[in-house]
């Protein structure tokens, strides 16, 4: 298989307060809500990097699609990481999303091996790490 991963898609309990916690509080980049139109087709796409794309999708049409019956949400499934160029953005991303609304997890500190981080969850639960890794460095 060649990895030509095109969308990430999260599952959400409310598509609006979703929306709003990434555009309005976070700041990334959408179109809004699309196919509203359609029974389950409510979605929202968000630009990341190298055409990468965050989609934020309703559970229930998630579980309507793929035939998997709504299951009680887990934190600890994956994790989203957020690679920055140092400490004190890692530190500027946290407080942006804790005054979107995040739920701070883990607070900024120093890592084990040598890096800076912290985690905090989005109106859904989903685990985003915030992380400064010198030796991962993002490219802009």
């Amino acid at each position: 298989m060649k990895p030509r991963i095109s969308v990430l898609t999260l599952g959400v309990a409310d598509l609006e307060k979703s929306v709003e916690f990434y555009r309005d509080g976070l700041g990334l980049s959408t179109e809004g809500i699309t196919g509203k139109e359609f029974e389950y087709g409510a979605v929202a796409f968000f630009d990341l990097q190298s055409g990468l794309k965050l989609a934020l999708w309703p559970r229930k049409s998630m579980a309507n699609d793929t035939s998997i019956p709504l299951q009680n949400p887990s934190a600890l499934e994956f994790t989203i990481g957020h690679n920055v160029t140092s400490k004190e953005e890692v530190n500027v991303v946290m407080k942006l999303a804790e005054k979107a609304g995040a739920k701070i997890i883990k607070p900024a500190a120093e890592t084990f091996w040598g890096g800076y981080g912290g985690y905090f969850q989005d109106p859904d639960g989903h685990l985003w790490e915030i992380v400064y890794n010198p030796d991962f460095m993002p490219e802009d």
